[in-house]
């Protein structure tokens, strides 16, 4: 009863200090001049955090496992898993182009987590026989913190395109405003006002173009750096699969649709890296590459639990709406 009331009180300080963070991030997105409120929005992050950390163990002592045995559960540890990365430069002092990722992914996923829309899940049971084992904890964290990585690198990946894209369109709408005054203008003043303004707008656009230039490799180093890492979870959280698969069903690989589609993760992640291997195809190439993943992931983490099939059911979930 007591660490039934203690997760209800973590799990509403939570949902409402994220709401409050939500607000904060909002309004520091619109206004970076003012820096209390950065402040205010890093120190809600961390209670938020706290406050997760105190809901996850909590059920693991109440519930006497470690608290990965459903989609709720691995919500709340995805969620966590941001947080973890959001924690990282936080606590180094340096704010980076990854919080504008890794604050709005933990927020919405803690946020979606327990908001009531899956209650039927929010209560543990009994695990079945097959989940059993000290597998879980290293099989599923592992997964989930790769799956956290991934995503975040994916997005940083999606910024890049973003940004890039948005470049090219300026570039080819600056060369056609530049033709049309070149056909239809000839008198004296539009050409002593370009004149006049030549070298404000070469200045500023080489300003422009240069800390846009440096945010796009910023981005792609990040991009690259946090989906390595997601990588490489990804791949131990697979190989511990496999090998707890053949404990349990006495097979290594069974092409269960959760398998397959970790697997595909795995490929196009693989691809990705192997694009970064070559300087000719980097950049805004490998972007669409983690972009494709970013969905592909969704699809592995959040479709096949809504069908329900397979081996690996024993998160499948359906939406409660009050």
């Amino acid at each position: 009863m007591i660490f039934s009331t203690l997760e209800h009180i973590l799990t509403h300080i939570s949902f409402s200090t994220v709401s409050v963070v939500i607000t904060l991030h909002l309004i520091t997105l619109l206004v970076n001049e003012i820096g209390g409120l950065y402040n205010s929005f890093e120190k809600g992050m961390i209670v938020t955090f706290l406050c997760i950390t105190g809901l996850l163990v909590t059920r693991w002592i109440y519930w006497k496992h470690f608290p990965l045995s459903d989609l709720y559960e691995s919500l709340i540890f995805l969620s966590w898993s941001f947080y973890i990365i959001h924690m990282i430069p936080y606590f180094k002092k340096q704010k980076n182009n990854l919080s504008a990722i890794t604050a709005p992914s933990a927020i919405f996923t803690q946020g979606f987590a327990t908001s009531g829309l899956l209650t039927e899940m929010h209560q543990s049971a009994i695990l079945v026989p097959a989940l059993q084992s000290h597998w879980l904890m290293m099989h599923v964290s592992m997964m989930v913190l790769g799956y956290a990585a991934l995503l975040g690198g994916s997005l940083l990946s999606v910024a890049l395109i973003i940004i890039t894209f948005q470049k090219d369109i300026i570039r080819i709408f600056d060369k056609r405003k530049q033709f049309l005054n070149e056909s239809f203008f000839f008198g004296e003043i539009q050409y002593r006002n370009k004149k006049d303004n030549i070298l404000q707008s070469a200045t500023l656009f080489s300003f422009r173009n240069y800390y846009r230039s440096q945010l796009i490799e910023q981005l792609d180093y990040w991009s690259y750096r946090v989906i390595s890492l997601g990588f490489i979870f990804l791949t131990i959280g697979i190989l511990s699969g496999a090998v707890w698969a053949n404990e349990a069903w006495g097979s290594y690989w069974n092409w269960d649709p959760k398998e397959t589609w970790a697997f595909i993760t795995w490929t196009v992640f693989a691809i990705y890296l192997h694009t970064r291997t070559n300087k000719n195809i980097q950049g805004a190439n490998s972007a669409i590459v983690a972009f494709i993943g970013f969905l592909i992931i969704w699809i592995c983490y959040f479709g096949v639990n809504l069908l329900g099939i397979g081996l690996h059911s024993y998160g499948s979930f359906t939406l409660t709406l009050n």
